[in-house]
């Protein structure tokens, strides 16, 4: 968990006050997993997880004491990069296939919503 003030992985800051713990397992951007938990649920060594966040697919939270704090979004992310390097492909270009993907998916969910209200505004105005 971040101390006040430190931005959360995604660049979001927490607020002060902060929602109950129900509401923040349920965040995929809360830091809920500590990197040996992380590593055994995508399958892989906290080495790998660290290769990871030097290529910059994910940048993990730091907590008060300084440990690694992963999301959820962040160990998908992480389990499509395995996938792809136990494939053959080398780190540096599965993170960037991952960060693509990810783009890609972000981008369309967009769209999808602007469609939505867009659908929404032009039957409004039958």
């Amino acid at each position: 968990m971040p101390s006040e003030g430190q931005p959360y992985a995604d660049g979001r800051q927490p607020d002060q006050d902060r929602p109950p713990v129900a509401d923040r397992l349920d965040d995929d951007h809360f830091p809920a997993y500590t990197m040996g938990r992380a590593a055994e649920l995508v399958g892989s060594t906290p080495a790998f997880l660290r290769a990871l966040g030097e290529a910059r697919l994910i940048t993990p939270t730091r907590s008060g004491g300084g440990h690694r704090r992963y999301s959820r979004h962040q160990l998908r992310l992480a389990a499509r990069a395995r996938e792809l390097v136990d494939q053959g492909t080398p780190v540096d270009a599965a993170c960037r296939i991952v960060s693509l993907e990810d783009r890609l998916e972000r981008a369309e969910r967009a769209n999808e919503e602007l469609r939505r209200g867009e659908a929404g505004t032009v039957r409004g105005h039958r």
